[in-house]
């Protein structure tokens, strides 16, 4: 088993909020990352060692990325990154899918020059991005457009929800980043997405997200057979 490279571990001096909450950030952006690779041991002492803290909030940042199905915490055997579960990531997508394609038919309805513009504009910043070669900003733009989207409602709980729902997902999403065209691809659906919400069409807005949804898992699902050492065999949590 691999250890995870603490290293790559971010600097807590930037972070707000309490310390062990500032510890669970680091180490989740470094799951999500896939700098700590699934299935990778991490040792509290070499996490402790690197931030230079106790074991306390660190012990208590692992505790809190375990309830969230990051990582396993195995008694008398450590604790590892989790690996991916195919199953999981169908259940997030079912959910997923059912939130996104009701905001995509909402913000068709009740869209407004603002919001066209600003999906217009991250369009356009996804375009740079995919010329400049910026597969992590792509990312954090593509999910700025779909919350852009999801604000149209008016709950505000629907981001964060949706965002919790996509854990998973944007994991094994990072598996998929050297896929040739796969940016160009999620552009177009993009593209798609927003053409149907600039013409007020609630229908094809619907079945534009229902697409871009679905086409990931579709692309994700190979993966567990390319890569069966990232993946469990066990059901989702």
């Amino acid at each position: 088993m691999s250890q995870a490279d603490v290293t790559k571990l971010q600097s807590l001096n930037h972070l707000n909020g309490p310390l062990a909450d500032r510890v669970y950030r680091a180490v989740k952006t470094a799951i999500m990352h896939l700098d700590f690779p699934p299935g990778a041991s991490i040792r509290k002492t070499s996490i402790c060692e690197r931030l230079g803290l106790s074991r306390s909030p660190v012990s208590e940042a692992l505790a809190k990325l375990s309830t969230e199905g990051l990582v396993d915490i195995m008694p008398q055997s450590g604790t590892r990154v989790a690996r991916l579960s195919m199953a999981a990531i169908r259940e997030d997508a079912f959910l997923r899918e059912a939130l996104e394609v009701a905001a995509a038919s909402h913000a068709a309805k009740a869209r407004s020059e603002e919001t066209v513009a600003r999906l217009s504009r991250n369009l356009e910043m996804q375009k740079l991005m995919i010329a400049d070669g910026a597969q992590d900003d792509f990312m954090e733009t593509d999910m700025a457009f779909h919350e852009t989207i999801m604000e149209t409602t008016g709950v505000t709980r629907l981001p964060s929800t949706v965002n919790a729902l996509s854990q998973h997902v944007n994991r094994a999403r990072r598996l998929l980043l050297p896929e040739p065209g796969g940016l160009k691809n999620s552009l177009e659906e993009h593209n798609k997405i927003y053409d149907a919400i600039r013409q007020q069409d609630a229908s094809e807005a619907e079945s534009a997200m229902r697409r871009h949804v679905r086409r990931l898992l579709q692309r994700l699902e190979p993966l567990e057979t390319a890569r069966p050492d990232l993946f469990s065999t066990e059901e989702a949590r």
